[in-house]
């Protein structure tokens, strides 16, 4: 049994020497292999870049709107009485002096010749009395009558000339309520929905009234912006420079109409801490709507000969704004820049870039500093390479606020 044990203990022995050469074996092996972390090793990634364009960057700034109508008038009868004939189609457009509305005109045609009867009495009694100071003239000259005889006849004419007086004013007041039968349109522009139909008795004091006009060509739009942005509106309208202004549909996709600023109001508002500014639309189309919301973008100024570059270089992170630039040797470097405003799907920097640097539009979600890559075309990743200067004036981030 010793024998045995000596021998199972020499073999015991071995194995243990055989597996610590075996890990001495494959020690060596990893300490020696090359690194792939060595030039030449590490596979390059395949990005997109393009160079960085000299352009000219237009400031625009965003806001909400509402279309307003230069005019929104609620036609209301000025006197009362029954509603015999309407002369519109709900929804027509009409021109200022149209036929829209017919009030009864009988009582108002009678009040006018009992007014005008009423006159015509008055001033034959003035010419009356006109002839008998005459007449008390001439005897007073006689010293035929006494003079108090006159100055009674001559106050009675004074009478009679206010009497016909009050009723040539009665006569004009006729007039112009019979006038007032016939409703026309103080505007050009299209009217709404009818509030009230024929054969109703309509009074002054309706609050609804008949109907509503809004003058549609030219129509406008009223929109705010924080008042940090009142001096850069100022300053691009000063000398009485037209900003142009664009309104797009709710989604921010669909040019409505192009038009200009026209006024800015002269208060801030302290409760939102913005001013409130008005652009006017030829509406030619009648694209926009009274009391349609809108967004609207006023370009304020533009940048001339700036660094452009495609938003999609834009990169965030520790370093703050950055974007990774290609080297010659195919190697990319962060880069920190400072951004301006942005355009169409460009953005100006101000800071950090110089042109026909090239930056990598796709692929840095895989890059870090000294990262090696190769460069694909645009076309296989589905990236625009156009130059930033065919930009359009619709912004897809705000604006910088400098």
């Amino acid at each position: 049994m010793r024998l045995e044990e000596r021998l199972g203990g020499r073999r015991r022995l071995y194995w243990a020497a055989a597996a610590l050469a075996a890990v001495v074996i494959i020690g060596l092996w990893i300490a020696l292999r090359p690194s792939p972390k060595g030039p030449g090793a590490a596979p390059s990634i395949p990005v997109v870049a393009t160079p960085a364009k000299i352009d000219n960057m237009p400031v625009i700034y965003d806001a909400l709107g509402t279309v307003t109508p230069l005019a929104s008038v609620t036609v209301r009868t000025q006197i009362s009485g029954q509603l015999v004939a309407v002369g519109f189609t709900e929804g027509q457009e009409v021109q200022a002096g149209a036929f829209l509305a017919q009030i009864d005109p009988r009582p108002y045609q009678a009040a006018l010749d009992q007014a005008q009867g009423q006159l015509a009495r008055d001033q034959a009694q003035l010419a009356g009395a006109r002839v008998d100071l005459a007449r008390y003239a001439l005897l007073m000259r006689q010293d035929s009558i006494a003079k108090q005889t006159y100055d009674d006849q001559a106050s009675t004419v004074r009478q009679f000339e206010g009497t016909v007086k009050l009723d040539e004013a009665a006569v004009e007041t006729a007039r112009v309520n019979l006038s007032y039968c016939h409703i026309v349109a103080p505007v050009a522009g299209r009217v709404g929905l009818r509030q009230v139909d024929p054969g109703n008795y309509v009074t002054p004091s309706d609050t609804n009234g008949i109907v509503v006009l809004n003058q549609m060509r030219p129509i406008s739009v009223l929109f705010s912006l924080p008042e940090d942005d009142l001096e850069a509106v100022l300053k691009g309208s000063r000398g009485n420079a037209k900003l142009p202004v664009a309104a797009y549909d709710r989604t921010g996709a669909t040019k409505l109409a192009e038009g200009t600023l026209q006024s800015i109001d002269n208060t801030v508002n302290t409760s939102t801490g913005t001013f409130e500014l008005r652009a006017a639309f030829a509406n030619e189309n009648e694209t926009l709507f009274p009391n349609q919301f809108v967004n609207v973008q006023i370009m304020v100024d533009v940048l001339k000969n700036v660094v452009v570059i495609p938003s999609a270089a834009i990169q965030r992170g520790a370093p703050g704004t950055f974007v990774y630039v290609v080297n010659q040797d195919n190697t990319v470097s962060v880069r920190p820049v400072t951004l301006g405003p942005s355009a169409a799907e460009n953005v100006a920097t101000l800071k950090g870039l110089q042109a026909n640097e090239r930056v990598v539009v796709d692929g840095a979600d895989k890059l870090k500093e000294g990262a090696k890559v190769v460069l694909r075309p645009p076309a296989a990743i589905g990236v625009s390479s156009a130059p930033p200067g065919g930009v359009s004036p619709r912004s897809t981030a705000a604006p910088a606020r400098q």
